[in-house]
């Protein structure tokens, strides 16, 4: 008797059809990645110099001389780090609150609905290629920036209640700086925010309308339903856009850390120093990602 060919399982199939679509960035990270990767791992703990009669680099091991220089020796590399940490971390609840709350809003049903969705959607496009290098070498735009600075009332109403309600010393004063800068950074926090958008969109999209409504003939008021099935259901998705978040932010173009690596790498010609704090700055982000997934992964509820 032949014996019975067994059938894929649903599951399977996902997982499958998921594998096929990364399979060429897998294929691309093996052929053009995996040894540069090694390559600047073995920079990093050894004194690099430029010998072209050598077939190109001669590298000297140097234990982690390299990593000491970067965080002990160097001194702008750890402020920039630091810096950069602390903006990650003011902007990443910014982001996720304004995504979803904006989400939210896209998913009510209104006239103009899909118009709304574009404006929001915009700033993805807007930002990438060459329109990001049109913003930010566009000296025309640069010009304006000065002079409304420069003509702007420096007594503003903003400017009056950040003295008044900004203390230094005291704990509300931290508070209201922190909301104050916030404010400073909601046009980054928008432009950032379109594929969170996006994604929180089609978790909400996925809910079930007769959850809703069966919530609502038990007596369930609004507020009820968006912490009991709203949150819940799309906490999945906060996750998701929580490690988004945090590596998009690290590889923005405007990033001050990686731009001060380039400056090592190609001005100073220091490649074993730029290595080492670009393994640095690596590791760093795979932590953050790593404590920040495993707080809150524990609170993300998965449904079939």
């Amino acid at each position: 008797m032949q014996k019975k060919k067994r059938k894929m399982t649903l599951a399977t199939k996902n997982a499958i059809t998921g594998y096929l679509f990364i399979l060429p960035f897998i294929i691309g990270f093996l052929l053009f990645m995996l040894i540069p990767l090694f390559q600047s791992l073995r920079m990093s703990f050894s004194d690099v110099t430029v010998n072209p009669t050598a077939g190109g680099f001669v590298m000297e091991f140097v234990k982690l001389s390299k990593y000491n220089e970067s965080i002990n020796i160097d001194p702008e590399f750890k402020i920039l780090l630091l810096e950069n940490l602390r903006g990650m971390l003011v902007d990443l609840p910014a982001t996720l609150i304004f995504s979803f709350f904006v989400a939210l809003l896209l998913n009510q049903t209104f006239k103009g609905r899909g118009f709304v969705r574009a404006i929001f959607f915009m700033p993805v496009i807007l930002s990438s290629g060459v329109i990001v290098g049109l913003e930010y070498n566009n000296a025309m735009l640069a010009g304006m920036k000065d002079v409304i600075q420069e003509t702007s009332n420096s007594s503003s109403i903003t400017t009056v209640l950040q003295d008044m309600l900004v203390t230094e010393g005291s704990q509300a004063g931290d508070f209201f700086q922190f909301i104050f800068d916030l404010i400073d950074h909601v046009y980054d926090i928008a432009i950032q925010s379109g594929i969170q958008i996006i994604i929180f969109l089609s978790g909400l999209q996925t809910i079930s309308p007769s959850m809703f409504e069966a919530a609502k003939i038990e007596g369930c008021t609004a507020w009820e339903c968006f912490w009991k099935i709203t949150l819940p259901m799309v906490s999945s998705l906060i996750l998701v856009n929580i490690i988004y978040t945090i590596i998009d932010y690290f590889c923005r173009s405007d990033n001050e850390v990686m731009e001060y690596i380039s400056e090592v790498t190609i001005s100073k010609m220091n490649y074993g120093l730029s290595s080492a704090m670009s393994w640095i700055y690596f590791v760093c982000c795979l932590l953050i990602i790593g404590i920040i997934s495993l707080i809150i992964s524990k609170k993300v509820y998965y449904y079939e």
